[in-house]
């Protein structure tokens, strides 16, 4: 048995809003996607220690249409659950989240495996997102989620509601009742529900996703209410101590093991070393081991409300799973689970792993700065010491056609290495910028002319990115200034967004002649020192 600890984070990179759940000897984790296409990452342990990704639930158009969505709108908190040999998970898709409404639909989609298939969405409803559905022991069945107001004078995150679903009617029946306005921590949302000793109890993120961020309980005897709060709330917060490791912890969700001990996950994030307080790898999961007192509360095992870099193991068998290889050779027919399209599915309308196998061909469509169809495949950065690398083919004729390797938060903001032709330089590589929507280009242009094969490279140092070349892959010549990898991040100059740096490839042809590019590997590493 495990007589070890649990690192933190154990989901690193944009891994937020996660949603645990035991099925058996089988733990599973949900995190959001945003814009992000597939939706909803679904991970695996036996252990609570060791971490997979196994697969992403919504995966073709007719379960989630992102086109147009906006950045870091799309899948919020999805919310897992399991009954009879069903399993739920319920979506929220925001279309629109600037000003003062919030423009989204809830729906439900259900499987009989965790790995699918998953069904097409059934629609609850667009009062408010991060809603759970709950299976009461009675056999009646619960939606909770948070309530928007948009009016004048009136608290935007209204409180908690609720309202029975009927699975033989495919909807929500019945009295619509609001359980709690939540405490005086504010911005009360995503409600987890749990049964336990006579007790309902609501676990709720509290203060916002940002620092002061929170996880609070509450119980009733009902399960409408009323919910009374826990008079040493909240459970977990780093608000208050902007020198801890993990910051903005909260939006809690727990889980009983086979073996009585409980646990929560939770979100935090890690900023960069540079005092900056900026979290480029985005919101990330963290588990801690939790315990119930005498009275019927929860406390952090460790004490305190503070979350810890490492939270005692489990009483169960350890369960590794094989390492991941660092380089994908794109030697399959389709994109390994850990690729992700943005807003549209990777279609052969525009990629393909079998025009010439080995390779990931891309044809070149919109720009970075498109909500529509960009043609970029990217993965999650986990770490602040990185590096990525691949090798492509592409040859442009004009300046509208480029090709290569892209560090990605959103259109506003991202580094592009990147091949194209022009009639100064011809086919050369240079550096492009977005920052804050603001393009610029690096003076140091190089000529790639008769070049067949050109290897690109990133590394991240902490605060640092570097771009890099070579003709060969082995001879490296730097290329374009050094780039500030916070502005990558959620928090750059108060951008209030969700997501997190991706690294991957992308084509763009703004002349419309569908000119495609050929990737021979992509390569992640994360490295102690570099």
């Amino acid at each position: 048995m495990s007589t070890g600890n649990i690192a933190n984070p154990i989901l690193a990179g944009f891994q937020p809003d996660a949603s645990i759940l035991r099925v058996g000897d089988d733990y599973y984790i949900a995190t959001s996607t945003f814009e992000w296409f597939p939706g909803v990452v679904i991970h695996h342990s036996k252990d609570l220690v060791h971490w997979r990704t196994l697969t992403r639930a919504l995966d073709r158009v007719s379960q989630l249409d992102l086109l147009g969505a906006p950045s870091s709108g799309g899948i919020w908190a999805p919310a897992l659950s399991y009954d009879n040999g069903t399993f739920y998970l319920c979506i929220t898709d925001v279309k629109a989240r600037r000003g003062v409404y919030k423009d989204l639909h809830n729906y439900i989609v259900s499987a009989p495996s965790i790995t699918g298939p998953w069904s097409d969405p059934v629609y609850l409803n667009s009062s408010g997102f991060d809603h759970f559905l709950f299976h009461d022991t009675d056999g009646r069945k619960w939606l909770f989620n948070m309530q928007w107001d948009f009016r004048k004078n009136k608290k935007r995150f209204a409180g908690i509601v609720m309202q029975e679903y009927s699975v033989a009617e495919r909807k929500l029946i019945g009295p619509v009742h609001k359980v709690t306005e939540g405490t005086d921590l504010g911005v009360t949302e995503g409600p987890m529900v749990y049964k336990r000793g006579g007790y309902y109890y609501l676990l709720l993120a509290e203060g916002g996703t940002g620092i002061n961020h929170a996880a609070t309980l509450m119980r009733s005897r009902s399960i409408t209410g009323p919910y009374e709060v826990d008079p040493d709330y909240p459970v977990l917060t780093t608000a208050g101590h902007p020198e801890y490791p993990l910051q903005k912890a909260g939006h809690g969700s727990l889980v009983e093991t086979q073996n009585g001990e409980w646990y929560m996950v939770h979100i935090c994030s890690r900023q960069l070393p540079d005092g900056s307080g900026l979290s480029p790898l985005g919101r990330e999961t963290a588990i801690q081991k939790v315990v119930w007192t005498e009275d019927g509360w929860l406390r952090l095992a460790a004490g305190g409300r503070l979350p810890q870099l490492e939270a005692p193991a489990p009483d169960l068998p350890p369960y590794p799973f094989p390492a991941e290889p660092a380089r994908d050779e794109f030697g399959t027919a389709e994109l390994g689970v850990h690729w992700h399209t943005l807003r549209v599915p990777a279609d052969d309308s525009w990629l393909s792993l079998t025009a010439r196998p080995g390779y990931l061909r891309l044809t070149g469509r919109e720009s970075l700065n498109s909500w529509h169809r960009q043609s970029l495949v990217a993965r999650r950065i986990g770490s602040f010491r990185c590096s990525v690398e691949t090798c492509v083919e592409f040859e442009p004729e004009c300046y509208t056609q480029m090709a290569g390797l892209v560090l990605y938060y959103d259109e506003q903001d991202h580094f592009y290495l990147r091949i194209s032709h022009d009639e100064t330089y011809g086919k050369h590589l240079a550096v492009v910028t977005s920052e804050r929507g603001q393009y610029d280009e690096a003076e140091d242009y190089v000529s790639v002319e008769g070049w067949g094969r050109c290897y690109l490279r990133a590394v991240i140092d902490n605060e640092n990115t570097r771009f890099s070349y070579s003709g060969d892959g082995s001879d490296w010549k730097s290329i374009g200034p050094a780039l500030y990898t916070g502005q990558l991040a959620d928090e750059y100059q108060r951008k209030l967004s969700f997501t997190g740096a991706m690294a991957g490839v992308c084509v763009q042809d703004l002349r419309g002649t569908a000119l495609h590019a050929d990737f021979d590997y992509f390569e992640y590493r994360e490295h102690e020192t570099l």
